[in-house]
């Protein structure tokens, strides 16, 4: 199937009430489970590569490159996206790579500065086709607009979407990044707020900490792009040491990281039916 763009998945699912879920990609391994669980559940899917894990590589290009041939092989339609990227010259190599889509975090420089820094980054895109998300406010680190306390304004936040033209925008309502445990607050009804606010698709960032009834809920509440990373890597390598415990004789890397895969193909097929439920319960 050819690659999917990010808005052709995401501005349906906005309009229909319907969870995207979005899943980070460190090594090859990880692209192949989230495509078999996503043609597993018969859904689309995002598989996103951060700036962290591009720095991991030594480069975008090795796991990019991998992403976007699973991508492509995939019998769902999925779309390869940019997570978290700092800074524009390694936006630009992933619009010259094919990703279709990405989202900018300029949040470390002055709220004017920000503006002007994005608007670039969208107009960069947008003239070579490409998805742009934002998130206003610190979004890089563990405490960051994702701590527990923070929130997003929804008046603040259409004047962003209005002044930088993004496509989508994530919003701090509760969760946080990297959480182990799901036990995240998250507040409904700014969420509601913020969709009646906000002219494009909202993201929940650190859904990780969010329990399946929560993530229902948030999609009902208008949530559209759900990103999940320290939920599968916490199943992935939770996978490998059962493996590892059960055989410790093993060396084959291959007898590990294949159930690992599998563990993560099966919980990205369960997580896409619970951003699922919330159109079926809202019909």
């Amino acid at each position: 199937m050819p690659l999917a763009g990010t808005g052709a998945i995401v501005t349906p699912a906005a309009q229909a009430v319907r969870g995207v879920g979005a899943f980070n990609v460190i090594q090859l391994e990880h692209a192949q489970a989230i495509v078999a669980g996503a043609e597993a559940a018969g859904t689309p899917v995002v598989l996103q590569i951060s700036e962290n894990a591009v720095r991991y590589h030594g480069g975008l290009a090795p796991i990019g490159t991998a992403t976007l041939a699973v991508a492509r092989a995939a019998a769902v339609p999925a779309a390869v996206h940019l997570d978290h990227a700092t800074a524009p010259a390694l936006v630009h190599e992933a619009v010259e790579l094919g990703f279709g889509s990405v989202m900018f975090d300029a949040s470390a420089l002055p709220y004017q500065e920000n503006l002007r820094a994005t608007a670039a980054v969208v107009a960069h895109c947008h003239a070579a086709g490409v998805w742009v998300e934002a998130e206003l406010g610190e979004v890089g680190g563990k405490d960051g607009v994702h701590a527990p306390g923070a929130r997003t304004d929804p008046g603040e936040a259409a004047a962003f979407v209005a002044s930088t033209g993004v496509d989508a925008l994530a919003v701090a309502v509760g969760s946080s990044h990297a959480m182990l445990t799901r036990t995240a607050q998250l507040d409904f009804a700014l969420i509601a707020a913020l969709r009646a606010a906000v002219p494009v698709p909202l993201v929940l960032h650190g859904s990780s900490g969010v329990a399946d009834e929560h993530l229902t809920r948030a999609v009902e509440h208008g949530m559209t792009k759900v990103n999940v990373a320290t939920h599968l890597n916490r199943i992935f390598t939770l996978t490998i040491r059962q493996a590892l415990a059960d055989a410790p004789e093993l060396v084959d890397t291959r007898r590990y990281l294949g159930p690992a895969r599998s563990a993560v193909a099966r919980e990205v097929a369960r997580l896409l039916g619970v951003l699922r439920a919330g159109a079926a319960g809202s019909g």
